[in-house]
């Protein structure tokens, strides 16, 4: 299985999207701080995810979501996937 994710933190640069083969895993790794990117900006809340069969999906996802990656956009996607929650989830 093969993940898009979202992380969401009050600090700067409220959201991180990415992609993972092992969600779990990655999540860790953020939490941890392993991860350059987030690391330097904060704690991170997860708030969505969705699964795909292949890696270039969830890539592919991934990279739509970050073309369009403003605020009000994630915020609508998570509030759209949090309501009708069948393939995602938002914890």
């Amino acid at each position: 299985m093969n993940y898009t994710y979202i992380l969401y933190s009050k600090k700067a640069d409220p959201f991180y999207v990415g992609y993972t083969s092992d969600l779990e895993e990655r999540l860790k790794r953020h939490h941890d701080h392993k991860i350059s990117y987030t690391s330097k900006r904060g704690p991170r809340e997860f708030v969505w995810y969705k699964t795909f069969d292949s890696k270039s999906a969830a890539y592919a996802c991934s990279r739509a979501i970050k073309k369009n990656k403003r605020g009000k956009y994630i915020e609508s996607l998570v509030n759209y996937f949090s309501q009708n929650a069948s393939s995602s989830s938002v914890h």
